[in-house]
């Protein structure tokens, strides 16, 4: 029989002593995201791409539509900036998560 194994954990100044699960060990590990990327939020088709790069943007501005779920989702732009680089086309598949577009703030 093995012996388990706690951690210590203090939650407002109060020591315990748990076990995490695998699950909980194996957790991908929060990042600070990075608010110059714009990700897909969910799989789908792009359908248009209304920017070019080196293009200045205000707030709520279209950056491009994506298809998912037999809706066409309009991304827009989160805050005044410039355009990088844009990674997808029309007519192009991506995942959930993919880069689609790099930004700047003005």
């Amino acid at each position: 029989m093995t012996e388990k194994q706690y951690e210590t954990i203090i939650v407002h100044s109060a020591k315990y002593y748990t076990e995490y699960t695998r699950k909980y060990r194996n957790r991908p590990i929060w990042e600070e995201p990075n608010m110059n990327h714009i990700y897909s939020f969910i799989p789908g088709t792009i359908i248009d791409v209304h920017v070019k790069v080196g293009e200045k943007l205000k707030e709520g501005d279209s950056l491009l539509i994506l298809e998912a779920m037999k809706m066409h989702n309009n991304v827009q732009m989160p805050f005044d900036g410039k355009i990088v680089k844009v990674h997808v086309k029309p007519g192009e598949k991506i995942p959930k998560k993919h880069l689609m577009i790099e930004i700047k703030p003005l």
